[in-house]
């Protein structure tokens, strides 16, 4: 299978401080891949970069066999590539319905997608996102009345919306409730089914009810990487980030 996202010796600097130090990762298409490592490792540095937030100081980004290093966000997010902070970004005041409406692709005016006829295939899509994140019985509710596990799946509908290749999920369930977690974690899983998906978590409970294949970065490097149950048994992943016991 083709890789989607290829990384290649990937370093950046920060008042000289080297964060991502000549990092190699490739992610294949259709893969849901969870990101782990101590804070510092470089996983959201990782995820900036990819959205064209950060700039390199050396190595090279290729998306679908495209160069994309050094990109502005803007044209990165046009080719496909969508990213959800741990904060939600809603439209406070408008309604869960028409929060996913100005994030359909071609829609991105917010302003003016409210005044524009919607087309029955693009209202079927909405309600079938609003369906998927369990949000179809809130569709008219103001965003800001919604629980902070309910904003989460709201922000994560508009992503969907916005018909990304890759999404990047940068600790989803921060701030959650055990059971909207779980809930979180099926919705991921869901969403995987269709769209390739990166993402860093730190619950390991999420983690074993997500995850397919795990790459830990440790100083900017790729430390381990492959099934979950082999990197559980990795003893240098184990001395360097998770420490005896912390799978069990």
């Amino acid at each position: 299978m083709a890789s989607l996202l290829e990384v290649d010796k990937l370093t950046t600097k920060v008042s000289g401080y080297t964060i991502l130090n000549g990092l190699d990762f490739s992610i294949e298409e259709h893969e849901l891949r969870v990101l782990l490592g101590p804070n510092g490792a470089g996983k959201t540095t990782l995820i900036a970069m990819i959205t064209g937030q950060f700039k390199p100081y050396q190595g090279s980004i290729r998306f679908g066999g495209q160069d994309i290093t050094g990109w502005p966000p803007d044209r990165i997010f046009e080719i496909g590539i969508s990213r959800k902070f741990q904060v939600p970004n809603l439209y406070e005041t408008l309604s869960v319905f028409d929060n996913v409406m100005v994030s359909l692709r071609n829609r991105r005016r917010v302003f003016a997608t409210l005044f524009q006829v919607l087309g029955a295939e693009e209202r079927d899509r909405i309600w079938e996102t609003l369906e998927l994140v369990g949000l179809a019985g809130k569709a008219n509710e103001p965003a800001d009345t919604l629980s902070h596990g309910e904003r989460q799946w709201l922000e994560l509908g508009m992503l969907i919306a916005s018909a990304p290749k890759l999404l990047l999920l940068d600790e989803p369930t921060t701030g959650m409730t055990e059971s909207d977690k779980h809930r979180t974690a099926e919705l991921i899983r869901e969403i995987a089914k269709s769209h390739t998906v990166l993402l860093v978590e730190h619950d390991m409970h999420i983690v074993r009810q997500i995850a397919q294949r795990v790459t830990v970065l440790h100083q900017g490097q790729r430390l381990a990487e492959g099934p979950l149950s082999d990197v559980m048994n990795n003893d240098e992943v184990r001395q360097v980030y998770l420490g005896k016991g912390k799978f069990q």
